[in-house]
């Protein structure tokens, strides 16, 4: 058996899934806060224990063998198991902890989630929330994410989706953009000299975002022009605070910046069709206690904020 720590079967099991699931022996060893020195000696020790070889190492990846896939679809099932098992007991039902890991878009986590996690925090003092803060498409199983909140329409099938939210919405610019070019009187405006939006582009999305309107029984796209395209939240709130065009932003977003005279709502008889908000994680037999008070938590702050809106009813 290679010498160094000594194995614990856990341990070493653990260890070889997060590689697995991470792709990187630094990584998992990030995720299980041990030395990389300590996950690759668990992986050489139960290698050894098994007589078989379960990763290909390479300088640049690590590759799981035939042996190692079988394997792992055994340890990840145990270990799923053995984790349903402890969070059922009523000790941990009645204080939820362990790591939580979530990713949520920009904006929100500046505006809204971040200034309430000290409330979330005191009634849960022992979760230990890792928060990633981007606008991309997150991979749950690759990326050991817990849950991930998105706005918009949720394609991925595998995911089991909870509706928190509806965000409402407007068209905003900056007081020296409009005394530049003017203030639009239509929704085409924004397609023509001397206008232009802020383009928003989505991890997958080639060209800027487009964005439909509705002024009574009146529908229309707009697609506008741009010179910038930002694919972060943050970015995006800031180049229309800096007047480099019209953006369309969620309300909550936009009140502290039009309170303070920063953003001005434009296009006022035209209204956005609100965005749903989304809690998303992966479907398992069982939902973890530390995983499901923090959704439970965020919907409760998303009905103060951004309230889920009635269907509207067929005209």
């Amino acid at each position: 058996m290679t010498a160094g720590v000594p194995m614990d079967r856990f341990d070493a099991m653990q260890a070889f899934a997060r590689v697995v699931e991470t792709g990187s022996f630094t990584r998992a060893a990030q995720t299980l806060h041990m030395s990389r020195t300590t996950v690759t000696q668990l992986v050489q020790q139960l290698e050894a224990r098994l007589r078989v070889r379960l990763l290909n190492r390479t300088t640049r990846q690590v590759n799981v063998t035939d042996d190692g896939a079988a394997y792992y679809e055994h340890v990840s099932r145990l270990l799923a198991n053995l984790d349903d098992a402890e969070t059922s007991l009523s000790s941990f039902a009645a204080s939820p902890r362990g790591r939580l890991r979530v990713d949520v878009p920009a904006p929100l986590a500046r505006f809204l989630l971040v200034p309430a996690l000290p409330g979330f925090h005191a009634r849960y003092p022992d979760i230990q929330l890792d928060l990633g803060v981007s606008d991309r498409n997150v991979d749950l199983i690759d990326e050991n994410v817990d849950c991930v909140i998105r706005g918009g329409v949720l394609t991925d099938p595998s995911l089991v989706a909870r509706h928190i939210g509806d965000l409402q919405a407007g068209l905003y610019a900056a007081p020296q953009y409009l005394a530049t070019v003017g203030t639009p009187d239509h929704p085409k405006a924004l397609e023509a000299e001397p206008h232009r939006i802020i383009g928003y582009r989505g991890s997958r999305r080639a060209g800027a975002m487009p964005y439909a309107l509705r002024r009574g029984e009146e529908t229309l796209t707009v697609h506008g022009r741009h010179q910038l395209a930002v694919d972060d939240g943050n970015a995006y709130l800031a180049a229309g605070v800096a007047g480099l065009g019209v953006l369309w932003l969620p309300d909550y977003v936009a009140a502290a910046h039009a309170g303070r005279g920063e953003l001005l709502r434009v296009l006022t008889d035209w209204q956005v069709d609100p965005m749903p908000l989304h809690v998303a994680f992966r479907p398992n037999r069982h939902v973890s206690a530390k995983l499901r008070v923090f959704v439970d938590w965020v919907a409760a702050l998303m009905a103060e904020h951004v309230p889920v809106m009635p269907p509207q009813r067929d005209r």
